[in-house]
């Protein structure tokens, strides 16, 4: 769902950048609420955790492909703000670090896959786990539908950029069509993903499920973070480093945006990304010949790379707000 260069026309581009640059702000602004020491080692893992499931495309049939967009599940576990600040930082590190989505369509990136995905399944997810009974099931249903309906909301989101500055010359209403049918494929796969994650944070740590914080469930059936957190965050760390070890075995179909592109005829407006001989380009290691090892050793760096920013951001405003707090 990586939006390339060229897509997008530069008003397009730059009126995005805008909007998710002051999403993005607001974001880590609001995530004061949440700024316990314990979030930084959580915010750092989510971050890590989303880039690695990100580089396992999963086939979604006819040739196609989908990746886990991550801002339902980041929401859920560390909160909205929280959540879109990893999924924020994992799209820059893409970008910047791996030529992966357009340096232009960077603030489309974010406003897309972070801002859109993550306000869209915190909204849900809440809805539903106050609308039905209070259970482990209920909330996994809920799960699930955030991650699905996140991902065609993404997929909408891309239309609507495109209708008013798409470079290619396919109706608006074709591509509409297009996204969402292979999104919502794409989306089913989201929604288990999800699911199945925070199945495996609730049975053994569930008072970390930030979404459910607050509510009848939470008060039944969690309770107040424990210590050893970072002994948790160094096991999600391995976890993490040990999804991006298969990810060569990943299908190389053409993710869903991609397939529509060249399905559509848009194809040919996507341009060279800027940084494509970067040392990690396309997730790859200059100096290692083997491709397989390359990917491999690119996931961890990237992994590492995004646990210690996310979590640098974090902790970064503990420390700020700490020494503000302070009396001289």
């Amino acid at each position: 769902m990586h939006i390339p260069d060229g897509f997008l026309n530069g008003a397009t581009s730059a009126g995005t950048a805008v909007v998710a640059a002051g999403g993005l702000g607001l974001s880590i602004k609001r995530a004061g609420a949440y700024l316990q020491d314990s979030r930084i080692a959580l915010t750092g893992l989510v971050a890590a955790f989303v880039f690695a499931l990100q580089m396992l495309n999963f086939p979604v049939g006819a040739g196609t492909s989908g990746h886990l967009l991550g801002g339902a599940l980041a929401v859920i576990l560390v909160g909205p703000w929280l959540g879109i600040t990893a999924v924020g930082v994992v799209v820059i590190i893409q970008a910047l670090l791996f030529a992966d989505g357009g340096i232009t369509a960077l603030g489309s990136n974010i406003l897309n896959m972070a801002l859109t995905t993550g306000l869209v399944g915190w909204t849900l997810f809440r809805v539903m786990t106050r609308l039905l009974p209070k259970s482990w099931v209920s909330v996994m249903v809920a799960t699930f539908t955030a991650g699905l309906v996140s991902v065609v909301a993404t997929s909408v989101a891309f239309v609507v950029e495109y209708g008013v500055g798409g470079r290619g010359s396919v109706e608006v209403g074709t591509v509409f069509t297009a996204m969402v049918g292979v999104h919502f494929l794409i989306g089913v796969g989201e929604g288990l993903i999800s699911a199945a994650t925070v199945a495996a944070v609730g049975a053994t740590r569930p008072e970390l499920i930030a979404g459910l914080e607050r509510t009848a469930l939470s008060a039944r059936e969690t309770r107040p973070i424990r210590s050893g957190i970072w002994g948790f965050a160094a096991s999600g760390l391995v976890v993490a480093a040990l999804l991006v070890l298969v990810a060569p075995l990943a299908s190389s179909a053409p993710d869903g945006l991609e397939r529509v592109a060249i399905d559509q005829g848009f194809i040919e407006t996507a341009e060279d990304h800027a940084l494509s001989e970067s040392p990690l380009a396309d997730y790859e290691v200059g100096a290692v010949e083997d491709e397989a090892t390359g990917t491999r050793v690119a996931g961890v760096v990237g992994v590492l790379v995004t646990f210690g920013i996310g979590a640098a951001i974090v902790g970064g405003f503990i420390v700020i707000r700490k020494r503000s707090a302070t009396p001289v």
